[in-house]
């Protein structure tokens, strides 16, 4: 069968008479075969008829092109003078061979150069040419680019020698293979799991250190868009396989601990800054002027502040003091697990001091356990120390030995949370907080603003503490919800206050990404966990959800008829 692989168009002026026509033309028969055996095309412009003298029409003609391709051309161009060579064939048809055998001769001259071409390209399979290219240079160039400073990929044969000493009937059947990671660059492996989903996973482990060494990274993960749980229990899993250097992080640059350094500088400075802010019944008028009119402008002499430093270190030194603590009970729950974090790097804020730190994990988290506990160390070593400053300063607020350390401070401000206002009010009484201003120790002051602090980055998004929390305790799904209430709380105001919208667009722009998954990221969590990150979200929504007016007069904390 002749296979089409090119085709060459040619218009042909033939000049007819009306005799020719009629006479043999008239045979419909001859007409359809010579048609057939020519593959000519017809295109009849301007109707032909008897009684016209001379009428002209245009005939496009196309060759194909085909395993014997000259040959039919030419039996083609013999059969249509053959059925003209009746006793006026001589000059009835010189029209029509003039013009086919001129465009023979045009197409012989084209081809020429591509003879040998077309010789190869015949036997090879038919194919269709897209109209147009599928994608132009530019976006080539462009993916070439992408695939030169994007991460490797995997080896295919290593793929296929992973395939063959991992997975098998008695630990892992591969009935598919996914791309894997975040732009692709890694396999995962869909299938039948054959064992215990922990036993199998350090089989595979196991296997794949002796096929591959230390080159790959092998990860346990939820199978995507499965309809079905597993028939041994739990959640159908996959494996995914990424290059080491592709799914571990990087270490820290020098770049890295400069910026650092800067930020903890700045940590320090907005830390005395609140503990000045603290002493604001005893600060120049022009100062507090400054500060709390929004219609001042011109900025008032900055050495006025320097008699205030001393006092205000104390409460500086308690902001920093639990700042530190936090960050060394994430490194104490790091160690023993063997995961690595990053230096802290601290985010200044003027109202509380600080708004915490951001710790990178610089390994991969081996379970969804150790990612629970490192992530709830942290806060749970900073919440006790706030506390127990808190605490301590309320009783000592209220020992008149202490009174000549008290700072005054409007009573509106324990109205900023629920449960450290109660807290206030049980300890200090309702008439020491149903006033204008209220004296407390700076310990108070400490506290408060590390238990915020500590709140704020217990919340259940993106990659805060209580989003790799919640995240490890129940799951990639859970976080996807309450993250999704957390940003709708805060964007109302409920959650922090007037705190709220600063820290949610903080949290935008640098945490809003959920952790990377575990090694294990399937094998669920106990208990006990389940419930220490639970109680932990509750407590965070009673230290962050403001007191209302209403409610405030009823529980006494606030005077609020002086607003």
């Amino acid at each position: 069968m002749g296979t089409l692989t090119s085709s060459s168009f040619s218009t042909v002026n033939l000049k007819l008479c009306s005799d020719l026509i009629g006479k043999d033309f008239r045979d419909r028969t001859k007409l359809k075969k010579w048609k057939k055996q020519s593959a000519l095309c017809f295109s009849y412009k301007g109707g032909i008829s008897k009684r016209e003298v001379c009428n002209f029409s245009k005939i496009r003609c196309f060759s194909v092109n085909n395993n014997n391709n000259n040959n039919h051309h030419n039996d083609s161009e013999k059969d249509v003078v053959d059925n003209g060579s009746d006793s006026e064939s001589g000059d009835k048809y010189s029209n029509l061979k003039a013009a086919l055998s001129e465009e023979k001769e045009e197409r012989s001259s084209t081809e020429f150069g591509s003879d040998k071409a077309q010789a190869s390209v015949s036997s090879r399979p038919p194919t269709i040419s897209p109209v147009g290219p599928a994608y132009n240079n530019f976006q080539v160039d462009s993916f070439k680019l992408m695939e030169l400073l994007g991460p490797e990929k995997v080896d295919p044969a290593d793929v296929k020698l992973i395939k063959d000493k991992l997975f098998g009937y008695s630990t892992f059947w591969v009935t598919k293979e996914e791309p894997f990671g975040d732009l692709g660059e890694g396999i995962l492996f869909l299938g039948n799991l054959r064992g215990n989903r922990e036993d199998v996973f350090a089989k595979l482990l196991s296997r794949l250190a002796e096929a591959t060494g230390d080159k790959y990274n092998l990860f346990m993960v939820e199978e995507p868009n499965s309809e079905a749980p597993d028939p041994r229990g739990g959640p159908r899993v996959s494996f995914g396989l990424l290059r080491k250097e592709v799914s571990e992080p990087g270490p820290t640059t020098l770049w890295q601990y400069v910026i650092a350094l800067l930020l903890f500088l700045l940590t320090t400075g907005s830390s005395v800054e609140l503990g000045i802010a603290s002493q604001i019944n005893r600060l120049p008028p022009e100062v507090v002027k400054y500060f709390t009119d929004p219609n001042a402008v011109e900025p008032p002499d900055m050495e006025l502040l320097f008699p205030f430093v001393d006092s205000a270190l104390p409460l500086a030194y308690g902001v920093l003091g639990i700042l530190l603590f936090h960050e060394l009970g994430h490194f104490l729950a790091a160690f023993p697990k063997k995961v690595k974090l990053s230096i802290p790097f601290c985010i200044p804020n003027i109202t509380l001091g600080s708004f915490g730190a951001i710790t990178q994990f610089k390994s991969i988290i081996p379970d969804r356990s150790t990612k629970v506990d490192i992530s709830l160390a942290g806060p749970f070593a900073g919440a006790a120390l706030s506390f127990s400053m808190f605490a301590v300063g309320l009783l000592l607020s209220s020992n008149p030995v202490a009174a000549g350390d008290l700072v005054q401070v409007p009573s509106m401000l324990f109205q900023g949370s629920l449960l450290l206002g109660l807290i206030s009010r049980a300890i200090l009484g309702y008439a020491a907080l149903h006033a204008s201003t209220v004296s407390i120790h700076p310990l108070v002051i400490a506290g408060w603003c590390g238990l915020t602090t500590t709140a704020f980055n217990m919340l259940p998004v993106g990659c805060l503490d209580g989003g790799r929390a919640v995240q490890g305790a129940f799951g990639k799904g859970a976080l996807v919800g309450f993250g999704l209430t957390t940003y709708t709380l805060l964007g109302l105001g409920v959650l922090g206050g007037p705190l709220s919208l600063p820290w949610g667009i903080y949290v935008l722009i640098c945490q809003r990404a959920p952790e990377k998954p575990c090694l294990n990221d399937v094998t669920e969590v106990g208990t006990w966990r389940k419930a220490a990150v639970t109680a932990a979200i509750f407590l965070v929504a009673l230290t962050l959800l403001p007191v209302w007016d209403e409610l405030a007069e009823e529980l006494g904390i606030g005077l609020v008829s002086t607003f």
